[in-house]
């Protein structure tokens, strides 16, 4: 299981230098933060899965569409538990809002693969129910000047009641974001 995380960590180091090295107009911002894993009471209802903190890094790439006064572009990221606990992959569509005051919210729909149990085998260990899961992330944020940002992030992960069972998953925590 270490070796498994390890591995994982370091190919999502590697593409995001990648992306930051070969940004040329695709990455519009790239972001990282620390969650909390499975927090409870938010959208899922309870906690199983063991109290940890997770790494969150995600590319905002270009280009991007108006819409609704704010933006929609593509998001790619990852969320990966410290503790060997269920870890994700996601693609999105984020909208984004920014006011006049620097202060941003981003709302998102995508879909995100899991590394967890889909059944219950372990009781330490929610049971989503398909490898693949509805990513909804939620960001409230302000920008620091033109490339530096602060934000609060939630994501929930779930199979949306398309299978059985459908436990849930919920992160929250903060974020730093560099605009390029």
């Amino acid at each position: 299981m270490q070796k498994r995380r390890l591995a994982t960590l370091l190919a999502l180091a590697a593409t995001l230098q990648c992306a930051s090295a070969h940004a040329d107009g695709l990455v519009d911002e790239l972001k990282v933060g620390a969650l909390a894993h499975d927090v409870p009471y938010l959208w899922s209802n309870f906690r199983a899965e063991p109290s940890s903190v997770d790494i969150n890094i995600e590319a905002l790439l270009s280009p991007s569409v108006a819409f609704l006064g704010g933006t929609i572009r593509p998001a790619v990221g990852g969320t990966i538990n410290t503790v060997g606990a269920t870890s994700h992959g996601y693609i999105d569509l984020r909208w984004q809002y920014e006011t006049a005051s620097r202060v941003f919210i981003g709302l998102g729909i995508g879909a995100a693969v899991h590394n967890g149990q889909l059944q219950l085998e372990d009781p330490d260990r929610k049971a989503l129910g398909s490898r693949v899961l509805f990513h909804f992330p939620i960001e409230i944020g302000y920008r620091l000047d033109e490339h530096n940002s602060l934000s609060l992030y939630f994501e929930h992960t779930s199979n949306g009641y398309t299978v059985h069972p459908n436990e849930g998953l919920d992160r929250i925590g903060a974020r730093y974001g560099y605009r390029v």
